[in-house]
């Protein structure tokens, strides 16, 4: 691709995002500071993969957290944002009361930070491959007919798992590494709490298994 066509796809990218986000979305809804949704989302673009605090937002954002709450459901139902809720069956280590948040649209998520450059002069290219393989993965079941369950999981002493999918009574987790180091094994608390579930570690190489149907 040429630098005159990536211009191109990044101009109509940030139309896009000029176009449905401010005018389509927030003039509709009458709402008086558009600014704020746009730091909103400039907030949560840099937050994907970690735990959102609405106090937390509210503070940086100069709002309460009932407005923050009412401007982020709005933006999930119109399909800028999806939220993820924490897994727990009330182990008293696991962390399950904030939401994490993920873009729908990975070209929204660029334009709002002004960000597209390729991923190897990014330092948010883990972000991008947690973000791309989620949706991707909701896709996959959306068009296989499959339903399921989506979480994280953490404990307080930080042990995570990116992804956790609950179908027919099964559960599997999955960590999303771009640039894995070295083999990653399921931390000790979630096979020893949930001995029937599965764990698998996403990487480049086999993440079209993944995000494909069959």
């Amino acid at each position: 691709m040429t630098s005159k066509e990536t211009k191109i796809k990044e101009d109509r990218i940030t139309e896009i995002k000029n176009s449905y986000l401010i005018k389509d979305i927030l003039e509709f809804q009458r709402l008086r500071r558009p600014k704020v949704i746009l730091d909103l989302l400039k907030l949560l673009a840099f937050q994907i993969g970690s735990q959102v605090s609405t106090v937390e937002l509210g503070k940086q954002l100069g709002l309460d957290k009932k407005t923050v709450q009412r401007y982020l459901d709005l933006l999930e139902k119109s399909f800028v944002l999806i939220s993820l809720g924490g897994f727990s069956r009330n182990l008293r280590k696991e962390v399950s009361k904030m939401n994490m948040y993920y873009f729908m649209d990975l070209g929204i998520r660029n334009a709002v930070i002004a960000n597209f450059n390729s991923p190897d002069m990014r330092n948010d290219v883990g972000q991008l491959w947690e973000n791309f393989l989620f949706i991707e993965r909701i896709k996959r079941n959306a068009f296989a007919w499959h339903t399921a369950n989506y979480y994280y999981w953490r404990t307080y002493d930080q042990k995570e798992i990116d992804l956790i999918e609950e179908s027919g009574g099964k559960l599997r987790g999955f960590e999303f590494k771009w640039n894995p180091s070295k083999k990653t094994k399921a931390p000790k608390a979630w096979i020893e709490t949930y001995e029937n579930a599965s764990y698998e570690v996403i990487t480049r190489d086999n993440y079209r298994v993944f995000v494909i149907a069959d």
